[in-house]
């Protein structure tokens, strides 16, 4: 019986309370692994508030997030990882976020996180939660180490749209085949996927995707609400 139901999901700000791709600099800055610290911290700020401002290309993130790949071995980068998932990343791995993931995987849905962080950061992650699938930005590999580039397309904003159309084609499918197809984000960069889908869910959401949430009448899901007042 093929599957009827298709749910994808943002990792960083979504399924985690937190930006992996930002946390990974920061811990091979404070860890001594990011060449200059002060450097390493002050680029990484500067391209998350761009991001958050929706002014930040792939091919900019790339060159500094990517680049900080190509300083290291893949035995290094290996050792790195598994040090970074269990200080930042298991922990913040949250009951809720894994029973909604659990949810569908029970119904039978297809699933797959689709993320703009590169896949050597995100497939641990992935993997953590159970999801089968991951769409992230390849990072190119020449002689065994990281290049610093992108391959291919980057599943960023309108990327994203392309990489799950290109990865449903590789199983002889389309978005349309799916009598309900999901999708869970917390950014105003997710638009063009969150458009693309017949349940866009906005996940613990931006102030301007949460206001476009209210005027479009999407589902809004508030996963670390307890989280996020005791911050307030």
């Amino acid at each position: 019986m093929p599957i009827k139901r298709l749910a994808l999901f943002d990792l960083d700000h979504t399924l985690l309370p937190l930006d992996s791709d930002y946390q990974w600099a920061d811990f091979l800055a404070r860890t001594g692994r990011a060449g200059d610290p002060a450097e390493a911290q002050r680029r990484n700020d500067e391209l998350m508030d761009r991001y958050n401002a929706g002014n930040l290309t792939a091919e900019e993130a790339a060159a500094f997030m990517l680049g900080l790949l190509s300083r290291a071995s893949m035995a290094e980068l290996a050792e790195w990882h598994e040090a970074f998932m269990a200080e930042v990343i298991r922990p913040a791995i949250l009951p809720i976020a894994q029973d909604l993931v659990q949810q569908h995987l029970a119904q039978g849905d297809l699933c797959a996180i689709v993320t703009a962080t590169n896949e050597f950061v995100t497939a641990p992650i992935a993997r953590a939660f159970g999801i089968p699938h991951l769409i992230g930005t390849i990072p190119e590999i020449q002689n065994g180490r990281y290049t610093g580039k992108i391959q291919g397309v980057p599943s960023f904003q309108a990327g994203k749209v392309v990489r799950v159309n290109t990865w449903l084609n590789s199983m002889g499918a389309k978005l349309s085949d799916f009598e309900a197809s999901y999708f869970y984000s917390d950014s105003l960069n997710d638009l063009p996927l969150l458009d693309a889908v017949t349940h866009p869910i906005a996940a613990n959401p931006s102030p301007a995707l949460r206001q476009l949430a209210l005027e479009r009448g999407w589902n809004i899901l508030d996963l670390f609400k307890d989280m996020q007042d005791s911050k307030s």
